[in-house]
């Protein structure tokens, strides 16, 4: 019998010989339905001196090393004037992240042109995006593209987690067609960095946010490949607010919706891809039982993007498809969204500030899926039959690799928020939280230093039963808080701290970081744990006695105490609850327990 570890052994032996197959030769993942696109005319032959290695490799199922790939980019920069290399920031491990600037512009960009920014590898399994802005770029320098610059400038990050993309192997991505060496899905300090747009924790985060800053974007995209079920679209992409859902930014969806959606999807299909609305199943083995919007949550770029009003576009391409027909839907996609930002720029930027004006009095929060489908959605499926399987010991979904002539009609869940936040004129950081200050500063949100120490007249929240999660989830151990309460009065603020209005573009963002109720807060990723901790206490030999006296010269604390012990038997019978309630209510206990730090200002 074959051990795993035998077992293992051969498949390496047999991989690492030129590495000509992916492991297993892949026979485990379902068919490929055969593909002929048009898009293929777009490889260049071998003989070309800037074949990039993507068209080189023999089955276009190869994605170069992060040397390799940065020793490609900075000979072109020095062959091209249109193509520059930046460097833009450190990974843990040391690597140099890198952004490749296209344009006509020469060093300084003009802001009056919009600009696409094309980051990829933010998972680095999921490279379609590296290879295909390697041959566009090759194209636009020596092969007559250089016109889809005259109007517009493009930034592409060829690899955003390049630790990531160097922890490379046969063996990252088992879900996945292609390329056959793949990067490992998270960063060098085992972070998943598209969990990571509000929280800003990881250098690579940081890095980006402040190329962002730099480099304003008018449209962003961010190249991913899915995992999960198996249908006929090879591009799928999506935004936030799609198909007239609720959004943060209903312009820029709108836009996106009437104007950048059919034109994609007509520039894909001309190429012979099948473009298509993001896919998330709802039941693994039971392909035709819905589809979700897979969460609206701004950790994602997505959410992110519909909070701070920058249009973004999440594209997943589909895992199944060959490593080939994935890159050169990319190809297409970007290129035709340089030609539409070069025509429409000017309409997209003027839904940006329509949607940067806007200062809702409330501020949705938490979402979940719904419980009723919004909508029934026709979708282009695979054929696919159900089996036993003596592996899993029930049955199991085997997909055929042919495309289903009739149309599913499958019912698609949306999303609701469960919480609804007020906003307030402003909020005030103390000094001592100088991490979450300049986390702040990094998202690029106004902010107003003081100068000297300074007494405000606040809201001060205080958490009331707050709960840890059981188990860690990126670095953090989560905290939740479903009620909160409230009291109006004076604190000091020492120089240094930060007064936050919410009168600004990002005012939304702000309430989604600072409020502690929110799933995207700095509360909620654990950050400000020191809440939690009580710092005095009173031993029963005190506080007994102490209140025997509360109970004989407070005829309300008395009617409240007995009303307690007969509502709650529980603590009815707990001594250590019952003096634990009169201790809350004497001055001696510790008033900061619970108190979230940072404040509220509030219109009066």
């Amino acid at each position: 019998m074959l051990t795993l570890a035998a077992l293992a052994v051969a498949l390496t032996a047999s991989t690492s010989m030129a590495q000509t197959k992916a492991p297993w030769d892949e026979a485990f993942l379902p068919p490929a339905p055969h593909w002929q696109g048009a898009s293929q005319a777009l490889i260049r032959d071998k003989a070309d001196p800037w074949v990039t290695p993507f068209e080189a490799d023999a089955e276009h199922d190869f994605s170069p090393t992060y040397v390799d790939t940065r020793a490609w980019f900075d000979r072109l920069d020095k062959a091209s004037k249109l193509i520059r290399v930046e460097d833009f920031g450190v990974s843990p491990q040391g690597r140099a992240i890198f952004a490749v600037i296209a344009s006509k512009d020469g060093d300084k960009l003009d802001p009056k042109k919009p600009l696409l920014l094309v980051q990829c590898g933010i998972h680095p399994g999921e490279i379609d995006g590296k290879d295909a802005g390697m041959m566009l770029l090759r194209d636009m320098a020596f092969h007559g593209k250089d016109g889809l610059l005259d109007k517009v400038n493009l930034v592409l990050i060829p690899i955003l987690s390049v630790d990531g993309h160097e922890r490379s192997g046969p063996y990252s991505r088992p879900n996945q067609r292609g390329p056959r060496i793949q990067g490992w899905r998270n960063t060098a300090t085992n972070q998943n960095l598209n969990r990571d747009f509000m929280k800003l924790d990881q250098p690579e985060m940081q890095a980006l946010k402040r190329l962002q800053a730099k480099y304003k974007a008018d449209l962003y995209v961010d190249v991913h490949v899915t995992d999960g079920m198996d249908y006929q679209y090879d591009v799928t992409y999506g935004f936030n607010g799609e198909n007239g859902v609720w959004n943060r930014s209903p312009a820029i969806a709108q836009w996106l919706d009437d104007v950048l959606k059919p034109t994609m999807n007509k520039g894909l299909e001309a190429e012979g891809h099948i473009p298509g609305e993001l896919v998330f199943g709802v039941d693994e083995h039971d392909p035709k039982k819905g589809l979700s919007d897979g969460g609206l949550g701004e950790r994602f770029s997505n959410g992110w993007g519909a909070a701070a009003h920058v249009p973004t576009i999440l594209i997943e391409n589909h895992s199944l498809k060959p490593h080939a027909q994935r890159v050169l839907g990319t190809y297409i996609f970007i290129e035709t969204a340089l030609k539409l930002l070069a025509d429409k720029g000017g309409d997209l930027r003027a839904a940006i500030a329509a949607d940067s004006a806007l200062r809702p009095a409330e501020v949705l929060a938490n979402f979940a899926s719904d419980d009723k489908p919004a909508y029934i959605r026709d979708f282009k499926g695979i054929k696919y039959e159900t089996y036993d399987s003596p592996a899993s010991g029930r049955k199991e979904v085997r997909w055929l690799g042919e495309a289903d002539p009739e149309l599913w009609k499958v019912p698609f869940y949306g999303s609701h928020s469960t919480l609804s936040l007020k906003r307030p004129v402003a909020y005030y950081v103390p000094s001592y939280r100088a991490d979450l200050i300049e986390r702040l500063k990094l998202h690029g949100v106004t902010l107003e230093t003081l100068p000297a120490d300074k007494t405000v007249q606040v809201e001060m929240i205080r958490l009331v039963d707050p709960k840890l999660a059981t188990r860690a989830n990126e670095g953090h151990v989560q905290i939740s808080v479903d009620k909160v309460t409230t009291q109006t009065r004076a604190w000091t603020f020492p120089k240094g701290s930060v007064r936050v209005p919410t009168d600004q573009p990002l005012g939304d963002l702000v309430v989604l970081l600072l409020e502690p109720q929110s799933s995207e807060s700095f509360f909620a990723w654990g950050m400000i744990p020191e809440v939690l901790s009580r710092v005095e206490y009173i031993e029963p030999y005190a506080i007994a006695p102490l209140a025997e006296k509360m109970l004989a010269t407070d005829p309300t604390l008395k009617a409240q105490f007995e009303a307690k012990l007969a509502a709650e038997p529980k603590f009815a019978a707990d001594p250590d609850a019952r003096l634990a309630w009169f201790y809350e209510r004497t001055p001696f206990y510790d008033d900061h327990y619970l108190l979230y730090p940072i404040a509220r200002e509030v219109a009066r």
